[in-house]
């Protein structure tokens, strides 16, 4: 099958081969990878799963289930990794065929459309949370946990992090599974700290921390000093609601309905504001921030960890790179949110929503996780693989960059999303109309944010 590949920004953490040390084996992350797929691999050749499968479907009887994946459509790591997902699979579950599309990232929401319109939808979909909310307004979802029975959801979702199926649960319910996840960290360049006499190994814990250390940066260390990437080029607003809800506000309320323009949010795009007009985070878009980041020009980029391989490659013998956890305002705590996708079920009969359900329930475990934490570079979702010598204990050991969004797991800020069909398109608003304007351009704060959030109740349909 010919698969038109697209251009999406996944990344993951790359390294160096096996080398000793002060007569000791030192293991990179690409001889941690390969240890792990390998182990995976066998674990998936003997799996129980397949059992579960056959009973389910018939133990002679042959299915496929359609993917649509924005992963699976990029010629890099996250085509790859989505591959090795998909061999896996099948490998154990051969009365299963996975038949994978690839779709840029911004097409996923039109391409389902489009093709539940025409009466054949994925059995399958990888949808991001930004997208999510609406999806479930304009597609046929079938939420994933009617799927199995009680027992085997629990069997599945056990040793899964309770908090975040807890945060992305609609009324209770999981409707799609949570897959590729991403938290935004501190992504700082070591080198820089220390021509500008700061410790790397103390990095900034607060807004107020980081934009001190900029400062001296940019001072001492002839380079920009930080960039917040609120303004991001997917017009994803998982940045947006992580600052504002650090600084004790909501973008959107409980009713789904703007809440941008209250005090705490307001403050919190002031304060991103204020980052630029001191000097202190240069006033360029994210795509160019993580390009200067790359070349050793700019002291920390706070953004997802989704970007962590291109940067750790970028890095490689020219700096040190090293992450730290999400900045909070002041006393309050950190409340990043997550940025990434959930999996979603369209299959229309029971025999293929089995299927997907096996698909998911098979994406999700702990083979799953090792192979999309280690090969495409998303957080693992059952954290106790992160030290199992089985799975990602090799690869963590060797890798630390994704640490400190692995420990943020658990207290990680749930996506809010709009309410409506036209959530998307209040997200767009708000990153295009007030926050862009806000950080970049020097808008009044409270002035814009108002006029944006009449805007926005005006596109969902909101007086």
């Amino acid at each position: 099958m010919s698969v038109k590949r697209t251009n999406v920004e996944e990344t993951n953490v790359e390294g160096t081969n096996v080398e000793r040390v002060a007569g000791r084996r030192r293991w990179s992350p690409v001889a941690a990878v390969a240890l792990i797929t390998a182990a995976v691999l066998a674990a998936c050749g003997s799996s129980s799963d397949s059992g579960a499968t056959a009973a389910a479907t018939g133990s002679d009887q042959k299915i496929s289930v359609s993917f649509l994946s924005y992963n699976y459509g990029t010629p890099d790591i996250g085509g790859k990794g989505t591959q090795a997902l998909i061999d896996a699979f099948e490998k154990a579950h051969p009365n299963i065929t996975v038949k994978p599309q690839g779709v840029a990232v911004a097409d996923v929401l039109t391409r389902l459309q489009t093709d539940t319109a025409a009466g054949s939808p994925p059995d399958v979909a990888q949808i991001g949370w930004s997208k999510m909310a609406a999806a479930y307004q304009l597609l046929p979802i079938v939420p994933v946990q009617d799927i199995p029975t009680r027992a085997d959801w629990n069997a599945a979702m056990a040793g899964f992090s309770q908090h975040l199926l807890s945060a992305v649960a609609v009324d209770g319910k999981v409707k799609a599974v949570p897959y590729t996840i991403s938290i935004p960290v501190i992504f700082y360049n070591a080198d820089l700290f220390r021509k500008a006499g700061l410790d790397p190994t103390t990095p900034p814990t607060t807004v107020a921390e980081v934009k001190k250390d900029a400062l001296a940066i940019k001072e001492k260390a002839g380079a920009q000093g930080a960039y917040f990437a609120v303004v991001d080029s997917g017009k994803s607003d998982y940045l947006t609601q992580s600052v504002i809800a650090s600084n004790g506000g909501r973008e959107v309320g409980p009713d789904g309905l703007p809440a941008f323009d209250q005090p705490a949010a307001v403050g919190a795009l002031a304060a991103m504001q204020d980052l630029t007009t001191s000097g202190a985070q240069p006033a360029i878009t994210a795509t160019n921030a993580v390009a200067a980041f790359g070349a050793g020009k700019l002291g920390m980029l706070i953004g997802s960890t989704a970007v962590t391989a291109s940067l750790q490659k970028a890095a490689t013998g020219r700096f040190e790179l090293r992450t730290a956890g999400f900045p909070s305002f002041g006393s309050r705590p950190a409340a990043p949110t997550y940025s990434g996708a959930g999996l979603a079920v369209l299959a229309k009969d029971s025999a293929h929503q089995q299927a997907a359900w096996e698909f998911i329930k098979f994406l999700t475990s702990a083979e799953g996780f090792t192979i999309i934490t280690s090969k495409i570079g998303y957080l693992p979702l059952r954290p106790s693989l992160a030290t199992d010598p089985k799975y990602l204990a090799p690869y963590f050991a060797a890798n630390k960059l994704l640490s400190p969004a692995l420990a943020q797991l658990d207290s990680v800020s749930p996506y809010r999303s709009f309410t409506g069909k036209r959530a998307s398109q209040a997200v767009v608003a708000v990153q295009d109309d007030a926050v862009e304007p806000i950080v970049l351009r020097g808008a009044n704060p409270a002035s814009t944010l108002s006029s944006v959030a009449g805007q926005v109740r005006g596109v969902l349909g909101q007086k």
